[in-house]
């Protein structure tokens, strides 16, 4: 129902009218271009200059050494810090190092925003290895000057090294050995490896073929030149694959341009397909150039912790023995319902079972990362299962496969393993909800022995920390904070003692500026009884004798939830810049995302049309009645992606609710969506005698004749996560049934929108003020001009 003046016609419409001259009432005629301006204050760019001493995200050396970019009230500065002396120091003199760039480049920098952020150190720590201008510099701020390090064997490596860290570049990204000699990358299809001191390049496969080739990454959704692999700890051997996807459907793409458009088009699965992506495991002697390829069929192209093979730029599920002698791996069936821990002989290709777990919905092995692993000197494994509803941690003979005990127990789980020491039978990991009086999404540093005993809590401050295990296990880097207050950055030792204190937030000029944390708030689900948490967002100016439209932010899992980190954050996108406009905004974890117990995460599994909309609303109804300012008549809802489909479903199963929707980018229907995602959710895609399937109902197109409200419908022409017929399904839907909507297609621009993001946030911010807040919003105002 469209909440701006309309001309009646009939008595229905007079009413309607009424409604909206009544709402408007209590809202200004207008949103002014100051208004605007002000909202933009609160978005990232304007705040995060505004935080000094924000969380430490450590650049580990392998002596435990780390640096580290830290913002100061100027600009930035590169501290490095020494554990082991209990040193933090600056990294290097940044004026120095500003003048040294300024000579060699013709251009001046100001030492405190140098054109880089990050840096490798030089042999001997004398100088840095850095990028600038398109061109590798080795500086030295004793002696003054940087050169350009075009036959630096060092600064080639260290041009590896960040390669390695990026999807594509000038040259083939590589994965240096752990010995940092060597760098593995693929060349037309086969695997090459590079000398790193004398640049000679070594080709050691040759039966890649195009989409079937080594190492490869592309998982449909995501595709790059990057190799992925695992290096054995002595540099001797790789672990990867030989992929297959010669006859998987593919995904096409369409430019938009002057003259003829380029087509791109790649392999890409879907539900359903009778082929999808399969990888042939193999391990390869480098020295011998010999493939070892396992004795087994092709594996599912699956994980337990992702929708990929690789997750977070790993080879995931895959663990070398430290002797080198043998690599574990997990196997995932394709419906993710099974998941196999194998071993193979890295010579022979051998392949044993050692235990497997079933589910009746998808198995996984924990939230911040893959949680099991192999311990041969005590011939034991950990495993990771959410059997008991929460993920815990068991123990298991490696040999025979037979469960020798629980390790974690009672309520929260296990999120990530940090650090297992066999020696001292002593596991180290991050939990959440194993607190009690906790927010149950704050991470927490915990310890336990493998026979469950000595369970302690080792970061007892009630907030939620970000962990860093040093590179020999010695240290951990603990960021901690909520979002209400900022962080705090400490190094402890194993036993949790701060080592010392490095960073902590000042945040007196945001504050200064008008800045106010979110609103941490907990609502009761659709069931009456679940706890849901979440934020709100108010006006810094909140009016509570006014009546303000509520807009439900929304992303509805089942990977993550709409809040996202519990940490600190001067920005949440753009949550805080809207509620400036006018309104309540409000993220809250609906039932079907993770963090909580196994049945929590399941809640709508293989019914993905729930998207948690009856908790969204639930939990909005409640909030309305605690806050007398909340207009709960007048609620909107937005989202991108996941939060995109949510909500042209939350605008046709609740139309009488939701009054305007903004859906970015949604997979609005699974089956046209890569296959790993929805056969992990949805499962399998089973089709009736009457030619209907099980995605059927959850595809927003069959609902879309229900549409009442102001629905805005946005999408990259070139998204090649979530291709854009995705929305051009619903587009077509709401054609044929006669409704009105708005489309915008962003062209040439991808799942995120890049440089035409702003763009879409002035767009999203118009479509809100006229349809829901009932005002004019300025004409075309500009997000990031200068002013």
């Amino acid at each position: 129902m469209p909440l701006r003046p309309l001309r009646p016609s009939t008595a229905l419409a007079a009413g309607l009218v009424l409604f909206t001259i009544a709402a408007s009432a209590q809202q200004p005629a207008n949103v002014t271009t100051a208004d605007y301006a002000r909202a933009e204050r609160f978005l990232a760019p304007s705040t995060a200059p505004l935080v000094s001493g924000g969380a430490v995200r450590p650049s580990w050396l392998p002596d435990d050494r780390f640096w580290y970019r830290n913002t100061t009230a100027t600009g930035f500065e590169f501290i490095l810090v020494d554990p082991a002396r209990g040193t933090r120091t600056r990294a290097f003199d940044q004026s120095r190092i500003a003048a040294a760039l300024a000579s060699a480049t013709g251009k001046s920098y100001d030492p405190n925003k140098l054109p880089f952020t990050s840096f490798e150190l030089a042999p001997g720590g004398k100088g840095i290895l850095v990028r600038v201008e398109g061109k590798r510099w080795s500086c030295n701020a004793e002696t003054g000057r940087c050169d350009a390090a075009v036959d630096d064997r060092e600064a080639a490596r260290a041009q590896d090294v960040a390669a390695a860290r990026r999807t594509s570049s000038g040259q083939p990204p590589v994965v240096m050995s752990p010995d940092g000699r060597r760098a593995a990358f693929i060349r037309d299809w086969n695997l090459w490896v590079r000398d790193v001191a004398t640049g000679t390049d070594t080709q050691l496969t040759t039966d890649g073929a195009p989409d079937y080739g080594y190492a490869t990454d592309n998982a449909g959704w995501i595709h790059s030149d990057r190799a992925i692999l695992a290096w054995s700890p002595d540099s001797r051997r790789i672990a990867t694959f030989r992929q297959d996807q010669r006859k998987v459907g593919e995904m096409y793409l369409v430019s938009t341009t002057v003259g003829h458009p380029e087509l791109k088009a790649w392999k890409y699965p879907l539900p359903g397909d009778s082929i999808v992506s399969m990888i042939e495991r193999v391990v390869i002697d480098v020295d011998a150039k010999q493939v070892v390829r396992f004795q087994m069929p092709p594996d599912q192209h699956r994980t337990t912790f992702c929708d990929h093979i690789s997750c977070d730029g790993e080879f995931t599920d895959v663990q070398w023995y430290p002797d080198g002698s043998h690599v574990a791996f997990v196997s995932v069936s394709r419906d993710h319902k099974d998941a196999t821990l194998r071993v193979a002989d890295a010579s022979t290709g051998a392949v044993r079972d050692v235990l497997s777990e079933h589910v009746a919905t998808q198995y996984e092995s924990g939230i911040g990362g893959w949680n099991w692993r192999v311990l041969p000197e005590t011939n034991e494994v950990i495993w990771f299962s959410e059997r008991d509803d929460w993920g815990q941690l068991y123990l298991y003979d490696l040999a025979s496969g037979k469960l020798k005990g629980k390790i974690t127990s009672g309520a929260g789980n296990v999120t990530e393993i940090l650090k297992v020491d066999p020696k001292a039978r002593t596991i180290w990991f991050a939990g959440v909800g194993k607190t009690a009086g906790r927010d149950p999404y704050f991470r927490h540093l915990y310890r336990v022995r493998f026979d469950g005993k000595g369970f302690a809590l080792l970061s007892p401050e009630n907030a939620d920390h970000s962990l860093s295990l040093s590179p020999s296990g010695r240290y951990i880097l603990d960021a901690y904070s909520t979002p209400a207050t900022p962080p705090v950055s400490v190094l402890r030792s194993l036993d949790g003692k701060v080592i010392t204190t490095l960073e902590r937030a000042d945040v007196s000029r945001l504050v200064a500026a008008g800045w106010k944390p979110p609103m941490q708030i907990t609502v009761k689900a659709r069931d009456g009884k679940t706890d849901l948490y979440g934020l709100m967002f108010t006006p810094t100016t909140l009016d509570s004798t006014r009546k303000y439209p509520i807009v439900n932010y929304i992303y509805p899992g089942p990977q993550t939830g709409s809040v996202g980190s519990r940490s600190f954050s001067p920005a949440r996108g753009d949550l805080q810049a809207l509620a400036e406009l006018g309104f309540v905004v409000v993220a809250i974890d609906g039932m079907g995302t993770p963090w909580r117990t196994k049945s929590f995460h399941d809640a709508y599994y293989a019914k993905m049309g729930d998207n948690t909309l009856p908790d969204q609303v639930a939990g909005m109804k409640e909030l309305a009645q605690r806050y007398r300012f909340i207009d709960i008549d007048r609620a909107g809802i937005w989202g991108h992606s996941g939060g995109g489909y949510a909500t042209a479903d939350a605008m046709f199963r609740y139309p009488d609710f939701f009054k305007v929707g903004i859906s970015e980018s949604g997979n609005h229907d699974n089956r046209v969506y890569e296959d790993d995602w929805g056969e992990r959710y949805q499962g399998l895609l089973a089709r009736g005698a009457d030619g209907s399937d099980n995605y059927d109902a959850e595809a927003n197109q069959t609902l879309a004749k229900n549409l009442k409200g102001k629905l805005l419908l946005a999408h990259g022409t070139m998204d090649d996560n979530v291709p854009p017929n995705n929305t051009l399904l619903v587009v077509d839907a709401l054609i044929k049934a006669n409704k009105d909507f708005d489309l915008l297609l962003l062209p040439n621009q991808a799942h995120g929108y890049g440089p035409m993001s702003n763009y879409m946030t002035r767009r999203r911010w118009d479509y809100f003020v006229k349809n829901l807040l009932g005002a004019e919003p300025p004409k075309e105002y500009e997000i990031g001009a200068r002013r």
